[in-house]
């Protein structure tokens, strides 16, 4: 695998954590900036709202940079965004701080993406961008709590000045160990990469990406109260079993991304039957804690960590140019708005296990959005589909540029 997809990474890690660091500090933030808890939960979904719309317009206003650029034209937005939260002396700012970091991270995943599917051949694409989203995991796993831990210690202004230095790392790594490229080919004008997006089977194709994450996301944005209220564990070990939860995911993100390239729709398939199966049982078993744990562990490795052949669908769809990945990306985060507000309805409604049953319902949905590729699938079995290299013959990729080479 390229140097290069392993320092895309670094900088997928450096967004997240980003992302992720007003969830781990709501209320010092809420006293520092003199709101209320509630206040600063709407931070995250500014964030996630800025993320999913915001996002592919930036996307479109970098269409003619090489991607290269782009992302170096991404750092210094992130990193502004990142010092006018370390700074903002009030909520208004704050608010202006976290639309412009969701807008360019969204813009980065799409452009890091597409960068590190040109980087490689098309056989170990899902790999490639299995590496690349284990920077979103480990934001989970490392960057979450070390923020988290930065802030308690010395003040949540503390942990937006570390993720601005992250992001200054980032950004050099980037520099240093990236190679410049040309933009893909077809790529460039705002026509051209609209194109793709006429195939009514990518819409369907990308809906299936908000099932998969909004299932997901409806069980873990509440796994605190229902670990706590319904399974009985104590506030103090809550944060061991999300370590778990993380390193779980890790681990399936690496799996699927060995399987994501040849056997694209039959992980999805599997991924979504089984992350079924696991949000139901944990609704059932939610009252014991070894059944509990055992589901929880379960979502993990399912779920998320679909990612790298969610990825690989929507290239061979579509394309793997920055916008159609950015898009993507908007529609993953509509996922995690989906989950985590229909999972709160249910909570308020039917009670902590709601949100688990509304997560085996989505991943339910997931499944019939495959449908069509399926019977596709059945009916000309001796042609290429979404599970095979050849599927998205009507977009051939580039060849991958290698160190040194120039376009």
């Amino acid at each position: 695998m390229p140097r290069a997809v392993h320092v895309l990474a670094f900088g997928i890690f450096a967004m997240v954590t980003s992302e992720f660091v007003v969830a781990g500090l709501m209320p010092q933030m809420a006293e520092g900036l003199g709101v209320t808890v509630p206040q600063i939960g709407y931070l995250i979904t500014v964030f996630a709202l800025s993320m999913a719309f915001g996002g592919p317009l930036l996307s479109i206003a970098l269409l003619r940079l090489p991607p290269k650029t782009a992302l170096m034209v991404l750092f210094p937005l992130f990193l502004a965004g990142n010092v006018l939260a370390a700074t903002a002396s009030g909520y208004s700012a704050m608010v202006i701080a976290r639309i412009i970091t969701g807008v360019v991270s969204q813009a980065f995943f799409g452009v890091a993406i597409s960068l590190g599917s040109q980087l490689t051949r098309p056989e170990t694409r899902g790999r490639a961008v299995a590496v690349i989203l284990n920077g979103l995991m480990l934001g989970t796993l490392l960057g979450l709590p070390l923020a988290t831990l930065t802030g308690e210690r010395y003040g949540w202004r503390a942990a937006f000045w570390a993720i601005s230095a992250l992001t200054v790392a980032a950004a050099l790594c980037t520099a240093i160990g990236v190679h410049r490229t040309g933009r893909p080919e077809g790529s460039g004008t705002f026509r051209s990469e609209l194109t793709a997006f006429r195939a009514p089977r990518l819409w369907l194709t990308l809906l299936t990406s908000t099932m998969v994450i909004g299932a997901t996301f409806s069980a873990f944005s509440y796994l605190n109260p229902i670990l706590t209220r319904a399974t009985g564990f104590s506030s103090g070990t809550v944060p061991l079993l999300l370590l778990a939860y993380g390193a779980a995911t890790v681990i399936g993100n690496t799996v699927v991304g060995r399987f994501a390239d040849r056997h694209t729709l039959p992980v999805l398939l599997l991924g979504l039957s089984l992350n079924a199966v696991f949000l139901a049982g944990f609704a059932l078993l939610a009252r014991f804690e070894a059944g509990a744990v055992l589901c929880m562990l379960g979502v993990g490795l399912v779920g998320v960590t679909m990612n790298p052949a969610l990825v690989t669908r929507v290239q061979r769809t579509g394309n793997a140019r920055p916008l159609v990945n950015t898009v993507h990306s908007s529609f993953i985060t509509l996922g995690v708005v989906l989950g985590s507000a229909l999972g709160g309805l249910g909570l308020d409604r039917f009670g902590l296990r709601a949100p688990l049953w509304l997560g085996a319902g989505l991943a339910v949905a997931g499944l019939v959005t495959l449908v069509p590729d399926l019977l596709r699938r059945t009916e000309k079995p001796g042609v290429a589909g979404p599970d095979g290299p050849s599927a998205n013959s009507a977009h051939p990729a580039p060849a991958p540029l290698h160190a040194g080479q120039t376009p």
